[in-house]
């Protein structure tokens, strides 16, 4: 688990109109703070650390020390709230979490070994990766920055789920506890078309729609 902190202020002057001078000032993020006992948190965090930690991947499934006017509490990301063609961070929202209780969160699938995979480099097969990020649940003190599956030994034509995942100890994957209808794929090696047989298959749909059409 990566260590990230950030500084945070209390924002008492709310409203769209406030976000919009906040943002206009250029040096912090309108953000929410929610969840546990206590009531939400409106929060300014200081736009410079929080943009660089952004560029991190692990900071999303990251158990994040936000202090807030001196005090610290541990969240998580929540939701970002993107300017629709600026690249700026118009809202954030943080979930507080518990020591003692279990997180949901979604991490990133890492697939190493592509360049040994026996159905790519032997075999001709393409990787198709279906999902980029996996569901879980752990207590933070679990939680992975990312799951990661070896494909060096996948032959081709296999399809890899959810239950071919290696998952650290006190790690659950969420789909999976709603029973085996939901063991999803994650990714499969297929043989790579070239553009011959893409253009074969093209042509041969076309063709047998224009033969209909003329036996009319």
């Amino acid at each position: 688990m990566s260590d990230f902190t950030l500084n945070a202020s209390v924002r008492n002057d709310l409203g769209k109109g406030a976000s919009r001078r906040l943002r206009r000032a250029n040096l912090q993020v309108p953000a929410i703070i929610y969840g546990g006992e206590q009531a939400p948190q409106p929060v300014s965090v200081e736009k410079a650390p929080f943009y660089k930690a952004i560029e991190d991947e692990s900071f999303f499934s990251s158990v994040i020390n936000l202090v807030v006017d001196g005090k610290s509490e541990q969240v998580v990301v929540r939701d970002l709230q993107r300017h629709p063609f600026k690249p700026l961070i118009t809202h954030a929202d943080f979930l507080r979490v518990d020591a003692t209780h279990e997180i949901t969160i979604n991490v990133p699938l890492h697939v190493v070994g592509e360049d040994k995979c026996a159905g790519i480099k032997d075999q001709g097969g393409e990787l198709h990766v279906l999902s980029n990020e996996i569901q879980i649940s752990c207590l933070p003190k679990d939680l992975p920055d990312f799951l990661e599956v070896d494909i060096a030994a996948v032959e081709l034509g296999t399809t890899l789920h959810l239950s071919d995942l290696q998952v650290p100890a006190g790690v659950t994957l969420v789909d999976l506890t709603h029973g085996e209808d939901h063991d999803n794929a994650v990714l499969s090696i297929t043989k790579a078309k070239v553009r011959g047989e893409e253009a074969a298959d093209e042509g041969g749909e076309g063709g047998s729609e224009e033969g209909a059409g003329s036996a009319e």
